[in-house]
């Protein structure tokens, strides 16, 4: 079963009477991906973890399949995968390999198969290399493929996926996108917060743009490139919007000149 999740006009702040999230309203669609993009501070890591279940809004509700995600607790953990935007959030094991394997091990998998599942998906990102080494000794990029291979091997049916290719290098950032389109075909639910536009055009299906904790733009990915829709983003202009005023491509067309390439 896939899960459609519905947040209806969230509220939250850290300190009373400051709200990080005012009013948002957003939708994310089984076999979707759903990118949320705005600047820095302006809500995307705080409106992912809301939905996640790990902060409870102040005000509004939020539902997977139409059940409110209180009533869902704790149970909706066990299909949820969260990459939290810092990699130092992730590991507390003293090998790579029981990293990845923690959550196959909680959930009572047999050895054999743990350890299969933990190679598969370390190949997938290319980190063969790394499963004896000590978490805390590896590069920024390197600790962020390690926390996504332990959501990944678990294979949630929901993943929040927040900031996932900072940090990473040419050939880590297309072993992302081609697990997400992945992840999409298998008809699960992704959600991803990113500063990066052209990363967003890629993946995305559907586009949430929020500044100053609300949403200023909700589209599908077609509709994004349309100047009208980029007048009102508090972002650089990414390259493909720029090839679209200077050749005046339709920006159906140049999307799918740039899916074509992944």
């Amino acid at each position: 079963m896939g899960y459609n999740i519905r947040v209806e006009d969230a509220w939250f702040s850290y300190v009373k009477g400051e709200y990080v999230l005012k009013g948002i309203n957003l939708t994310a669609q089984k076999g979707e991906v759903t990118v949320v993009i705005g600047p820095t501070g302006s809500g995307k890591s705080t409106l992912l973890l809301t939905m996640a279940g790990l902060l409870k809004p102040d005000k509004g509700i939020i539902y997977y399949n139409d059940k409110p995600l209180e009533k869902l607790l704790p149970y909706i953990k066990k299909i949820v995968g969260i990459l939290f935007q810092d990699p130092d959030n992730h590991p507390f094991n003293p090998a790579v390999f029981d990293e990845i394997a923690f959550a196959l091990r909680s959930l009572g998998m047999k050895e054999d198969e743990v350890r299969g599942k933990v190679n598969r998906i370390a190949k997938v990102l290319s980190i063969e290399y790394l499963l004896h080494k000590s978490p805390f000794k590896l590069s920024v990029g390197e600790r962020k493929k390690v926390a996504l291979a332990s959501i990944l091997v678990y294979e949630p049916k929901v993943l929040f996926l927040d900031e996932p290719t900072a940090n990473l290098d040419s050939k880590a950032v297309s072993s992302v996108k081609n697990l997400i389109i992945d992840a999409r075909s298998e008809g699960k639910t992704v959600i991803v917060t990113s500063c990066d536009l052209e990363f967003a055009i890629q993946v995305a299906d559907r586009i949430y743009a929020i500044d100053n904790g609300q949403v200023k733009v909700n589209c599908r990915v077609e509709e994004f490139l349309r100047e009208e829709i980029f007048a009102k983003i508090n972002l650089h202009e990414p390259l493909a919007y720029r090839v679209l005023k200077v050749l005046g491509i339709k920006p159906e067309v140049l999307l799918r000149i740039i899916r074509r390439s992944l």
